[in-house]
């Protein structure tokens, strides 16, 4: 029988063999058997006891050290781009860092993310081990956002999502200085078994009520990155503008911009004039230049991977989290008026029917005109110019609604989807508060700079496809069958008509869009068209843009706020050998993964910009509870009814319990509930007016009670039911047809 080992040789051995350190894996390595093993566990006892092992699940290793195989928490990439990584293993230094080794075919891995790694000790420059992803693990600690509730014991955290109804305890000891009142951030801990879960906070982030605290909490919300790293604030600093060599001089052509008057980047600017060339009666010459964000931003360098991290800006009322630092965003990529840009631009040229005959790109410096804004400009057209737009009014101004008019009969025989939705606008005074909620007037201005745009992303998607350049092209597919045979049925159902048996396309949803308009079913129809909608996303194979009956289409035209743009140019960059910032190697391996990262984000970012826009609105409705409003019901669930409000914009819920006593049958297809008692039958579209019960800011969230519905009363104190009916008060026709339609949508679904 072999001797035990000394103190040292069984260190050594644990040393030299990381991945052999169970007390089984040490005897079988000395030869120990039999007996002997209870003297190998009394040893191993002392060495853990001297504190020079650490047993871990029937496993001793050095203190400090890390195992072979460890759980990690992914950083930030450093200045360089490399990814590090710190272990999370308890009883291990946690400032240790793990180089992460990337391998093929491993997905893309963001700060925050946990990930199970296979650890080799090195002798590295900062670290002391590399790490290979052996699997991602799950999600990152379970985050809530909420107002920090103290108690004699430590406090509790109310949150402020709508989606979450239940507190969370926070030991005094996990409160990080919180104080009553107070908005704050935690995670979760331990596993809960009884009681409430358990948090402790991670970041206080001050009252909750303050004006400016809305899109802040949208942002800690939905994990929108706010802060720059230093690395990227660095590298933007050392950026320059940039001169006319190796670029084409576009700096006499009279580009404009047309923004918002609020715009905070302005990446886009356009001419027109009527063509000369023989042979093209009535067509234009249009100029789109884009701000040239690649020459500041190149492939593998801190902004770059800062920027793609993001996918886009994130705009909210009060502030812009920007993809890239307001020193390009705001300065040297923004086409300010009377100052030299660099930029990508398109010269395209169209037919008296605005069909695009050829296009042709250069990179070049150009030189702003004016900053003029939609409101500006359509005053201008419509007789009204100022100072600004009077010495451009015949030069710039007309030939661009010239070459618009041309564009218009382009889309009209195309037919893109044609929804009437009109877009919310808050409006703050200066410290943050909501003084109007209204809706964006719409002008030609503003359809005129969508068409162009839309003219230059197409030219775009078609010179990389015909360059054989990889490009990520915006992709909209068209509505799935099901989806299309419920908007059928509602239809059918309203009396309209949406064909059957033919390879669906806009025009014959444009169809059914203009047989509803000025009737009572316009709006269902609207939002009934809208909800069969897929969403677009981005892509590096084509398939097509549905909503816009496009075949090839790309994002072109707005680099300084969307990442996928800046791949597109690097692309056209590349594809014309413009210089050595295109499209790299790593890029392009890489190109379905962005894909996917940045259609997160931009899914991301819509989620927070709509929920602080709820906020906002429940912020401005708070002082008018018991009002009543008149609405359209937007949505039916099992648990309630989903209204619009017709003054605001703004969405509420009616609780299923303050519809009605009576128990209600939820169809999901046809999106109605119908009285077990009554027969009522209430669906998407329906006029109603109701009380608004609550209005809380924190949350977003509106609670009203149902008053009247399609003109018929609901009786009080009878929670929509008096007897067993509901009391009408002189319906007239559109209620009576209404009640028609809805009872006509149920039989059809149930035979």
């Amino acid at each position: 029988m072999n001797p035990i080992p000394t103190k040292e040789q069984i260190l050594h051995w644990i040393t030299e063999n990381p991945g052999l350190v169970a007390k089984r894996d040490i005897a079988k390595a000395f030869g120990i058997k039999g007996d002997a093993k209870i003297d190998l566990k009394r040893l191993l006892r002392e060495m853990e006891d001297e504190g020079a092992l650490e047993k871990k699940a029937r496993r001793f290793q050095e203190p400090g050290v890390l195992p072979p195989v460890a759980v990690l928490q992914v950083l930030a990439p450093d200045a360089a781009g490399d990814l590090f990584a710190v272990p999370l293993e308890e009883g291990v230094d946690s400032s240790q860092r793990v180089l992460i080794v990337a391998q093929k075919g491993d997905p893309a891995l963001g700060a925050g993310d946990r990930i199970l790694g296979r650890l080799t000790p090195v002798k590295g420059d900062g670290h002391a081990y590399e790490g290979r992803l052996i699997r991602r693990l799950g999600s990152n600690p379970l985050k809530v956002l909420g107002i920090y509730r103290a108690g004699h014991e430590g406090g509790r955290i109310v949150p402020i999502d709508k989606g979450q109804d239940k507190e969370w305890r926070v030991a005094r000891d996990a409160s990080n200085g919180a104080r009553d009142g107070e908005l704050v951030e935690a995670e979760a801990v331990g596993n809960r078994r009884l009681g409430l879960p358990q948090a402790r906070v991670i970041a206080r982030l001050g009252d909750p009520s303050g004006a400016r605290a809305v899109s802040l909490i949208a942002i800690h919300q939905h994990g929108i990155p706010d802060q720059f790293p230093d690395a990227v604030i660095a590298e933007a600093d050392k950026a320059a503008p940039v001169g006319l060599k190796g670029r084409q001089d576009l700096r006499d052509l009279p580009l404009v911009t047309i923004d918002p008057i609020d715009a905070r980047d302005r990446d886009d600017a356009v001419y027109a004039m009527p063509d000369d060339q023989p042979g093209n009666p009535g067509g234009h010459v249009i100029w789109v230049a884009i701000a040239d964000v690649a020459h500041y931003v190149t492939p593998g360098s801190a902004l770059d991977r800062e920027a793609r991290r993001r996918g886009n800006s994130t705009y909210f009322p009060d502030r812009v989290v920007p993809m890239l630092p307001d020193i390009l965003s705001g300065d040297l990529c923004s086409l300010h008026e009377h100052v030299d840009r660099a930029c990508l631009a398109v010269r395209m040229r169209i037919d008296a029917h605005g069909n695009k005959l050829s296009h042709r790109y250069v990179r070049g410096l150009m030189r702003s005109k004016a900053s003029l804004h939609y409101a500006q400009v359509q005053a201008a057209i419509d007789g009204q110019p100022d100072e600004k737009t009077a010495p451009l009014l015949e030069t710039v101004l007309r030939p661009l609604y010239a070459a618009y008019e041309a564009l218009k009969l382009a889309r009209a025989a195309r037919q893109p989807l044609d929804l009437d939705l009109p877009e919310r606008k808050i409006v703050l005074d200066e410290a943050g508060k909501v003084t109007s909620v209204a809706f964006y007037e719409r002008f030609d201005a503003h359809k005129l700079i969508e068409e162009m745009m839309i003219l230059a992303n197409v030219a775009a998607a078609e010179e990389l496809v015909k360059l054989k350049q990889p490009l990520l092209f915006r992709v909209h597919e068209e509505p799935s069958l099901q989806k299309l045979e419920a908007l059928r049925e509602v239809a059918e159902a309203s009396g309209l008509v949406l064909a059957k048996g033919q390879v669906l396309k806009t025009q014959h949803l444009n169809r059914l869009l203009a047989q509803a308009e000025g009737t009572e079913f316009d709006e269902l129809i609207n939002l009934t068209t809208l909800r069969s909608m897929t969403q677009a996303y981005y892509n590096a194979e084509n398939f097509g843009h549905f909503g816009l009956a496009l075949r090839n289409y790309a994002h072109f035209t707005s680099p300084i706020r969307r990442y996928s743009d800046l791949i597109v140019h690097r692309a056209l960059i590349a594809g014309h050998k413009w210089g050595k910032d295109g499209l790299s190697g790593w890029d392009i391996e890489n190109l379905d993964e962005t894909a996917k990262l940045i259609s997160e984000a931009e899914r991301r970012s819509m989620a927070a910009e709509r929920d602080t826009t709820d906020r906002y609105l429940a912020a401005f409705l708070a002082d008018r509870v018991g009002s009543t409003f008149a609405g359209r019901i937007s949505g039916v669930q099992r648990f309630g009814l989903f209204v619009r409000l017709e003054e605001t914009g703004a969405d509420g819920l009616i609780p299923i319990r303050a519809v009605g006593r009576e128990f209600f049958h939820y169809d999901e297809a046809t999106q109605s509930l119908t009285g077990a008692d009554t027969g009522m039958t209430i669906g998407i579209g329906q006029r109603v007016v109701v009380k608004l019960a609550e209005a809380v800011p924190v949350t977003g969230g509106l609670v009203l009670e149902l008053v009247e519905i399609d003109g018929a009363a609901i009786a009080a104190g009878g929670r929509g039911r008096k007897g067993g009916r509901y009391q009408p008060r002189k319906p007239g026709a559109a209620s009576a047809k209404a009640a028609k339609l809805a009872r006509k949508i149920v039989r059809k679904r149930r035979g």
